[in-house]
């Protein structure tokens, strides 16, 4: 990675590329239904649950994730920062900074930024979340950057949801003379145009078994929007809305663009009331000659399939070897996120600046206020990790980087009430699986939002402990039989006492109706209600031991979650079998009987139940009767459990991968159980000797003998390499995530330069070839990806607080 501009503050640790420079060779999909907006993505600006937009290195803002749960994926080529510079008596130049024109022929008379080639550079992007920014080199005489960022606080439950992003510009004369220069902000009015047309759209099953429905975004329907010129003492700006006489509906709300003005010697200019989709000369034709663009403020509302935009400029002079700081906030206020028609939450912000979708200037007046201290705790907080000398750049940039999901992954936070003091948080599985916080993903994914911000992930802990005493009668085909070509049993579509899968979908009620994904029946996945058991006692002990009232809300569903999994030990041995259709996270892949994946989370989550149980117990919660009798009946099961997983499963080895299937396939993922029971200080699953012969076997079979090391671990391969069908899915897909949990039970076992060299191939793979700021599930020996924007990657968090030994990570 290259250095990047002295005058852009950002560490050599960040993902860097050349302004404009694209990819040789970069990932495509898998599945041609899956999504592929290609490779231009940047780190995304926004408040968690306030919905985002991103910025790629091309400079382009084409990411729009404002409709909570859906995504727009398009350039708005007004929506943009342009540059005058003058030296002297020399002819001026000025360019529009995205090295892309626009493709529709709009804003003709721009000139836009030259794009870098491998032989020069124009500039360079960096990111290293929640921070990005540009430089620009060889253009300008002047050395310019602009650093980007929204108030990601770890620990912060306020600012960390404010839908904001600031836009720092720093600009130095190296010269012997006089630079003038004049930076312009354009923004297009977009009030009204992030909801979906189609308030009741039919859900279909895709051709990959996934349920699926259309988004219609209002993109283009200004009619009525109006904009506004705003001078606040010394902050200064547009505001882009709409009439709201009434009370907002999903997409109604604005925009604001605004600077700050503290000195005398800058100049200030604005236009109220432009056209977007023109040729742009009514801002050009004087920006680009002196600097300066017409002041005008104009509030007629838009006509009939009319555009309008806004735009405001800052001249000013450098003196030879003067430096100049400048900043420009672009904020939003869209209160309210509707999911099925008529069912509506609003966003945490909404908590701190009102409802009503007419406070953008505000949140833009507040963040130009406070900005500098929310960048000083930014880099406080990180400091300690960029310190670290034991580990690589390419691990830091990633380890950092890949939070951007809990920005960008559909993410909802909903407004507090008496019953969620902070309200309630979810984070989708990915773009292509549109259903919220799938649980055995977040297994893995969550450690992110637990160690930065565990209440959130508590709320979400909750909310599944809500929903597993419900049921909800409604019945389904299941996809993968349609993927099959053969006829579906029909389910139903959340059983009693059923641990859900997930927390439902943008387009129904998340939180309350649950198992919206309807690929396999999750009310038969044998992983599912251990995954919550030891997610309960992950939050709970990770976190200080002290929150009882957790446990206390949690423990019903505890109960009830090992009771119905008990339920498929058809033989009575102790131990859940698997039923030979695909019935876990590898949802795939058929296990048969006992098997090592999901056997291993039983005896770990009896164990964490235990655990919990005496918790309870000490802390004098609810009858000693009943607690009582819930430890004798948990440790009866693990005493038929414990002999009976290691005498079936352990083949010298490692454990085979299921008791009934016959496979000699050694799965990457065996031990999950193991790692959660010593992640947890819970008693082992199996010997420790075993532990580490086993993780040898599959360190050098999914990994060293996959393409000689240079992918990351496949799922399962077997003894040699060896695929055990040419053309199988899971087993040959690498999972970012799964290799990230691998290198931290790597690590657990004391060999943390196997484990940083396993998750580092897997960062290059993602951040070299074209998949940044969009992480998939899954990436394959032939270049192809699938399900982006995945929330399992996240647990590369999971290595760090290995490593650390610190799951709390504070500002």
């Amino acid at each position: 990675m290259q250095k990047s501009s002295p005058w852009l503050d950002f560490p050599n640790c960040a993902w860097q590329r050349p302004l404009g420079l694209g990819w040789e060779n970069p990932y495509t999909v898998r599945y041609a239904s899956n999504l592929d907006d290609g490779s231009w993505h940047g780190m995304p600006l926004g408040g968690f649950g306030a919905g985002c937009m991103g910025r790629n290195s091309r400079g382009e803002f084409n990411l729009w994730h404002i409709d909570g749960g859906e995504h727009v994926f398009q350039a708005m080529p007004a929506c943009q920062f342009s540059v005058f510079e003058q030296q002297g008596s020399a002819p001026p130049q000025a360019y529009a900074l995205s090295t892309e024109a626009p493709e529709d022929g709009s804003l003709s008379t721009w000139q836009w930024y030259p794009a870098s080639t491998s032989e020069q550079t124009t500039g360079t992007y960096a990111a290293l979340y929640p921070r990005s920014g540009f430089s620009y080199e060889g253009v300008f005489a002047a050395q310019l950057a602009c650093e980007q960022f929204s108030p990601i606080l770890p620990g912060n439950y306020q600012e960390t949801s404010y839908p904001v992003a600031i836009f720092a510009w720093t600009a130095h004369n190296p010269t012997d003379q006089p630079l003038t220069l004049s930076l312009m902000l354009t923004w297009q009015n977009m009030a009204g145009w992030f909801t979906n047309a189609l308030k009741s759209p039919t859900v279909t099953v895709r051709d990959d078994g996934s349920p699926e429905y259309a988004y219609q975004p209002r993109l283009g329907k200004s009619t009525g929007n109006v904009n506004l010129v705003v001078e606040n003492r010394d902050r200064v700006g547009c505001v882009l809305g709409q009439d709201l006489s009434h009370a907002p509906a999903e997409g109604d709300g604005e925009w604001a663009i605004a600077t700050l003005l503290p000195n005398d010697d800058l100049e200030f200019f604005y236009h109220g009331r432009w056209n977007p989709v023109g040729d742009g000369a009514v801002l050009w034709d004087t920006f680009s000659q002196e600097g300066s663009i017409p002041n005008q403020t104009d509030e007629t509302p838009a006509g009939e399939g009319e555009q309008i935009g806004a735009a405001i400029a800052v001249r000013f002079t450098l003196a030879p070897g003067e430096t100049r700081q400048i900043p420009f906030g672009v904020a939003w206020d869209f209160p309210v996120t509707e999911f099925a028609a008529g069912i509506t939450a609003y966003r945490r912000y909404t908590d701190f600046f009102g409802r009503s979708g007419q406070n953008a200037w505000v949140i833009a007046r507040t963040a130009l206020k406070h900005y500098p201290d929310w960048k000083a705790q930014i880099q406080q907080w990180q400091q300690p990790i960029l310190e670290r000398t034991d580990l690589s750049d390419t691990f830091k940039m990633g380890l950092l980087n890949e939070l951007y999901d809990l920005t960008s992954g559909g993410t909802l936070w909903s407004a507090a009430n008496e019953r969620d003091p902070l309200g309630q948080f979810a984070v989708l599985e990915s773009l292509d699986y549109r259903w919220y916080e799938s649980l055995d993903v977040r297994l893995y994914g969550s450690f992110a939002l637990l160690m930065l911000w565990p209440d959130l992930d508590k709320a979400v802990m909750r909310a599944f402990a809500r929903a597993i005493p419900t049921a909800d009668a409604r019945t389904r085909v299941i996809g993968y039989y349609h993927t099959l070509g053969v006829e579906s049993p029909i389910a139903q579509r959340k059983t009693l006492n059923a641990t859900p899968h997930d927390l439902g979908a943008p387009n129904e009620h998340p939180w309350e109706q649950t198992n919206y994904t309807s690929y396999q029946d999750c009310n038969l996945w044998k992983d599912l209600p251990s995954d919550f058991v030891l997610l309960v006692y992950r939050d709970f002990y990770l976190t200080g031991a002290t929150d009882l009232d957790f446990l206390a809300e949690c423990w019903p569903a505890v109960q009830a979650a090992l009771a119905y999994l008990k339920t498929f030990d058809l033989d009575g041995d102790g131990i859940p079998e698997n039923s030979g259709a695909p019935d876990q996270t590898f949802d795939d892949w058929r296990l048969q009987g006992i098997s090592a994946y999901c056997g291993g989370l039983w005896i770990a989550a009896l164990e964490a139940a235990i655990a919990i149980t005496k918790e309870l117990l000490g802390g004098q919660r609810f009858a000693v009767v009943e607690l009582e009798g819930a430890i004798a009946t948990y440790q009866t099961w693990l005493t038929q459990a414990r002999p009976l997983y290691q005498d079936t499963l352990w083949n010298g080895q490692y454990y085979r991968l299921d008791s009934n299937s016959g496979s000699d396939v050694v799965m990457a993922d065996q031990l999950c159980g193991q790692f959660y029971a010593r992640l947890l200080g819970l008693p082992d699953v199996v010997p420790e000797d075993c532990t580490r012969q086993a993780l040898e076997t599959v360190y050098k079979t999914c990994f060293l003998q996959f393409h000689k090391g240079t992918l990351g671990a496949a799922n399962g391969l077997r003894p040699g390499g060896i695929p055990e069908k040419p053309n199988d899915t899971h087993p040959l897909e690498v999972w970012t995530g799964i290799n990230f949990g691998l290198a931290a039970f790597l690590v657990q076992m004391g060999e943390k330069e196997k484990a940083l060299g396993l998750a580092e191939t897997v960062v290059e793979q993602i951040y070299t070839h074209g998949l940044q700021f969009r992480t998939p599930e899954a990436i394959t020996a032939l270049g192809t990806f699938r399900a982006c924007m995945y929330l399992r990657p996240m647990a590369i968090w999971l290595i760090y607080g290995v490593l650390t030994g610190n799951y709390r990570i504070e500002r």
